[in-house]
């Protein structure tokens, strides 16, 4: 790959670089020193180049940004100049929001969302004769469970019990907000006769 196109692949692939004397963490002029210490005091990540270790890309680089000396900053491919410039719009305000614009953002992991099928099988999975309504949308669900084995056991129980098939994406966050009710087929047949017309019922 050529100087040139090994410089324009930099600009394009870093939305922030800068091309300076040393390290930031080991500047060797006073002017990319005063450069790195501005960029670091706005904590956006930017990629550099050592042009001291790069003496192709150091003589190569002013004939394309048409600026003579180092350090020399670029945002999203853009020259913006050299320290003087930098140190100017660090003091007026105007470098903040132009590294913000350019800086890549991160995503936010999404964490997947149980669907009302995935909910329904999680819980028949671990109460086999379980009948399950799911009502409800995304996270904020409500679980309705009729199932023999919820005889002679008190509310609490209950409950505990549907929350133990949903354990694992409770605590993973892919399942939150949940309300459950639990009954007994003895206890859903009296639910049901006195049941609002209109409302989803399970078929036993």
């Amino acid at each position: 790959m050529k100087t040139e196109d090994k410089i324009r692949h930099q600009l394009a692939t870093n939305p922030i670089i800068l091309y300076m004397k040393g390290i930031p963490a080991n500047p060797q002029c006073g002017f990319s020193a005063k450069s790195v210490g501005i960029l670091n005091a706005t904590n956006i990540p930017y990629a550099y180049v050592n042009v001291l270790e790069a003496p192709f890309i150091r003589e190569k680089l002013p004939s394309i940004s048409h600026w003579p000396t180092y350090p020399q900053l670029f945002i999203a491919g853009e020259l913006v100049g050299g320290c003087d410039i930098i140190e100017e719009m660090s003091i007026n305000g105007s470098l903040l929001p132009l590294l913000t614009a350019a800086a890549p953002k991160k995503a936010e992991p999404e964490k997947d969302v149980l669907s009302s099928f995935d909910v329904e099988q999680l819980v028949q999975q671990g109460i086999s004769d379980a009948k399950v309504l799911v009502e409800g949308e995304g996270c904020d669900l409500l679980i309705t469970v009729v199932s023999d084995q919820f005889i002679d056991l008190a509310l609490v129980k209950k409950q505990q019990l549907v929350m133990a098939t949903l354990k694992e994406p409770l605590a993973s966050g892919k399942l939150h907000a949940v309300s459950v009710k639990a009954y007994t087929p003895d206890e859903w047949q009296a639910v049901q006769i006195n049941k609002e017309p209109g409302l989803l019922q399970i078929q036993l």
